[in-house]
């Protein structure tokens, strides 16, 4: 339905995602009763609210919006789908609009020279003849691009979201779609709307019913690219593979082309995906390297991560005297390192791109601290940086190193939102970056951490190598390490966590494939018979644990999601209502068929860079929210809910409710890069499509003092015997073996060439 309405009052907005709640006014008495607001206006108008993204905060001009009516927690509101701008066709209302704040790059005495220069055309020459501002004194070429760029993105935006209305997309997806395909994306998307397959959260199916619906081709050359689009993006996000090999491919995409066609007689044949697959290589949309299909984008990160890599191996650091630095920093800090672990750190100084790998207890923050403390005595004026892929690895990593401002790799590298990852970033000031955990680090980051390591700049990556792959695309940390060309310290004896603690020899024994488990009070295991039971367990366990440490130590871990009453969803649902049940005037939210209720355990399940914190006195802290941090429910209010990450806020409006889940329990994947006192952890025949080693080492290295196994013996044996399943669809390593030996042989040519 449409509405015409004028800016009343923010009730609520979020500068990060732009998430708005306006209270609107209107001559329109269409309005439902219980949307009205109940008090009297000397206008006369009526109120009401409105949510949406960025709508116009100003009075200077009227919107029309169209959406739906939705009854909630906060009353009935208008959801707003699609809105436009309506300017009086007088000067007054022209100026009006232009001085807005809507247009960026002009203000009210920008406004002012505009219309008293152009009058009543002034918005067919901004549209039409830009160049023509350049007549009023002020603005230069510099800004006028500013000003046509801010018109032609605010009017594309809007294009873009009338095309899309039969989507149902909300406009921060819109501006996904809009920064994917840029400028001509109303152009390519009228084309064929099948390119919105290119675009992460766009499902083939989805599209495909909506295009069919409105009359769409079964024999569209762009469905089928659409189809094979989504296959693409399927085995990147659902499986990690950087590319898939063209026969997979094919079939991939000719089971979801004929899915919903019974007739075999109208079905596509395998020669026309195969004529369209061959169309799309010689066209440059997709790449074929020896027969191995990639997205353009993915293609160059692998391309470019592995020849950045080998310059960086190939970069001879000036020589150090390193020897009496080691003795004076044992003898001053008391750091006494072993054999490997000297080894670790003589092997940083001797080459720019190194690794050190270990399991739980081998030492590697000692020999962290090592590096970073004889760097800064021979080169006191060097910038070092720390960083790991979530915040909590983060600050752990600041709290074992001393330096408190190890970041984030996100934040380290400047990467925000939705933000384009194809926009080339300065390179990072720093003279050694040192990264934690990064076994979690995908294709895609660590592209991006590559491109931007300057020439000279040593790199160090530290991480366990048998922990779980990345979540993302690639497996970038156990291609580096195969590849042969990057130098690798392998700590393998165990220091920490004391020798009669369990946790690091059993987890060594999980990863050596051995069932010789020493179990005790601090690694046990408890028989469960069935999921009923296991859950059961998990949750009595749960309460007597979080009774002895405090919520915050205490962790269950589940192979599965929403397999069963032990998977995490089921165990979330069931535990919050035990250890947080509902009580007379506790504040609670509903969105999007999820509930959060104050003091709820709640995890981020999305890197979101623009997420405003602020310490507990409202001082502004570095933004950023990252995948798999945890905190608190402190705060339901009006159209938000207030979460405390370990002492930092972050204001969430309801539609960023879809970032959190509860997290009394979590799976596997999303607890790498924590670490909590206390893990428990289901394990039973019903998830055996996930038990393999490197998911039960992972599992068990997050706990710091006590391991709590549930479930039965005879999927803990399956875990231990089955090796890491099905290796992802990269090659990495060997495209940097064959740069390496490309370089070799460039460099004889040269070393020939001299001697003659």
């Amino acid at each position: 339905m449409g509405i015409v309405a004028a800016f009343d009052k923010v009730l609520f907005f979020n500068e990060a995602n732009k998430y708005c709640v306006l209270r609107l006014k209107t001559a329109d008495d269409m309005i439902p009763a219980d949307a009205k607001s109940p008090y009297r206006y000397s206008d006369h108008l009526i109120r009401f609210t409105a949510v949406g993204y960025d709508l116009p905060r100003t009075n200077a001009i009227q919107i029309e919006l169209e959406g739906v009516w939705q009854n909630g927690k906060y009353g009935c509101q208008f959801q707003v789908e699609h809105w436009c701008e309506i300017v009086p066709p007088t000067l007054e209302g022209i100026r009006g609009y232009l001085a807005s704040g809507l247009l960026k790059g002009i203000g009210e005495k920008t406004a002012d020279a505009i219309v008293q220069r152009f009058g009543i055309h002034a918005l067919n020459v901004l549209e039409r003849e830009p160049e023509r501002l350049l007549e009023i004194k002020g603005i230069t070429e510099e800004r006028l691009e500013d000003i046509k760029t801010g018109y032609a993105e605010s009017k594309a935006m809007r294009d873009l979201m009338t095309l899309l209305a039969p989507f149902k997309v909300t406009p921060v997806t819109a501006l996904k779609i809009y920064e994917h395909f840029g400028p001509d994306g109303v152009k390519l998307l009228r084309q064929s709307p099948y390119r919105l397959c290119q675009v992460s959260g766009f499902g083939f199916k989805r599209v495909d019913a909506i295009v069919q619906k409105s009359g769409g081709d079964l024999l569209d050359p762009m469905r089928v690219q659409g189809a094979l689009f989504y296959a693409l993006e399927q085995g990147r996000n659902e499986k990690g593979h950087l590319y898939l090999g063209a026969e997979e491919l094919i079939k991939s995409s000719l089971l979801l082309l004929n899915e919903k066609i019974p007739q075999l007689e109208q079905q596509l044949s395998r020669q026309q995906v195969e004529d369209t697959l061959e169309g799309m290589i010689r066209n440059n949309v997709v790449v074929s390297n020896k027969g191995n299909i990639y997205l353009p984008h993915v293609y160059t990160q692998e391309s470019e991560t592995a020849c950045k890599a080998v310059q960086m191996t190939l970069e001879v650091p000036e020589s150090v005297r390193l020897a009496p630095v080691m003795e004076r920093m044992k003898s001053r800090l008391g750091i006494n390192l072993s054999k490997k672990q000297s080894e670790g750190v003589e092997m940083v100084f001797r080459h720019n791109l190194s690794i050190i790998t270990g399991g739980p207890g081998t030492g590697k923050s000692t020999v962290l601290k090592a590096v970073i403390e004889a760097y800064r005595a021979i080169y006191p004026r060097k910038i070092i940086k720390l960083a790991a892929p979530t915040g909590k690895a983060s600050r752990r990593m600041a709290e074992t190193t001393g330096i408190m401002d190890a970041q984030t790799l996100h934040s380290l590298l400047g990467l925000h939102g939705s933000e384009s990852w194809q926009k080339k970033k300065r390179d990072l000031d720093a003279d050694l970056v040192i990264v934690d955990e990064t076994s979690m680090m995908d294709m895609g980051l660590a592209w991006q951490l590559f491109q931007r390591i300057r020439p000279g700049t040593k790199l160090l990556l530290v991480g366990d190598a048998d922990q779980l792959e990345s979540v993302g695309a690639g497996d970038v940390f156990h291609e580096l390490i195969d590849s042969g060309i990057v130098p690798v310290t392998v700590l393998d004896e165990i220091f920490r966590q004391a020798k009669d603690s369990p946790i690091p020899h059993n987890a060594k024994y999980i990863n050596e494939g051995s069932t010789e488990l020493y179990f005790c009070r601090d690694f046990a295991f408890i028989q469960a018979d069935s999921q009923e039971e296991t859950a059961d367990m998990v949750r009595s366990l749960y309460k007597r644990e979080i009774a002895q440490s405090g919520i915050d130590q205490v962790q269950i871990l589940t192979p599965y999601r929403s397999r069963g009453e032990a998977s995490s969803d089921a165990l979330n649902e069931t535990i919050r209502e035990e250890v947080n049940p509902p009580l007379q005037g506790k504040p609670e939210v509903m969105f999007g068929g999820s509930m959060f209720r104050l003091d709820d355990r709640v995890m981020q399940t999305k890197n979101n860079s623009l997420i405003q914190l602020r310490d507990d006195e409202g001082k502004e802290l570095t933004p950023g929210v990252f995948n798999g941090e945890i905190g608190r429910v402190h705060d339901i209010q009006t159209g938000k809910i207030v979460i405390n990450f370990d002492g930092r806020y972050a204001d969430y409006p309801l539609e960023g409710l879809s970032e959190l889940t509860l997290s009394y329990a979590s799976t596997i994947h999303k607890a790498q890069g924590s670490e909590y006192d206390t893990v428990i952890i289901p394990l039973l025949m019903a998830h055996r499509i996930l038990l393999t080693r490197n998911l039960l080492y992972t599992a068990v290295t997050r706990a710091k003092r006590r391991v709590l196994l549930v479930g039965q013996i005879k999927a803990l044996y399956t875990a231990i015997h089955t090796s890491r399943k099905g290796k992802r669809k990269t090659l990495l390593a060997e495209r940097m073996r064959l740069y390496h030996q490309s370089q070799a042989m460039k460099a004889g040519d040269t070393e020939v060439k001299r001697a003659s």
